[in-house]
């Protein structure tokens, strides 16, 4: 999670003041509100959009799939992404190759 994504839902989820959340983590205000009126970067969309192509390749090979091959199949589908997002974010929904998934 980004930190201003972090702001954001210590704001919405636990009603800690912006200003609060900021001073904590040593970011500035105007830097918060520059970041809240944006709008979303043709990358940030292919990120949101990522950890859903990951699941879905990673249920496609019934549990089967780490992460480099999880990245191999995005990469043929033409996503541009690292093996180390692909870790993280597997690593992060708590997807884990299984010998035993795929039925063998």
């Amino acid at each position: 999670m980004r930190v201003a994504d972090f702001i954001a839902d210590q704001r919405a989820s636990h009603r800690v003041p912006h200003a609060v959340s900021c001073r904590a983590l040593e970011v500035s205000q105007s830097w918060f509100y520059k970041w809240l009126g944006r709008t979303p970067s043709a990358c940030d969309e292919r990120r949101a959009d990522s950890p859903w192509r990951s699941v879905r390749s990673f249920d496609a090979s019934g549990g089967t799939y780490g992460s480099p091959r999880v990245h191999v199949e995005l990469r043929e589908r033409g996503w541009r992404v690292s093996k180390n997002t692909v870790a993280t974010l597997m690593a992060e929904l708590g997807l884990a190759a299984s010998q035993s998934a795929g039925g063998r």
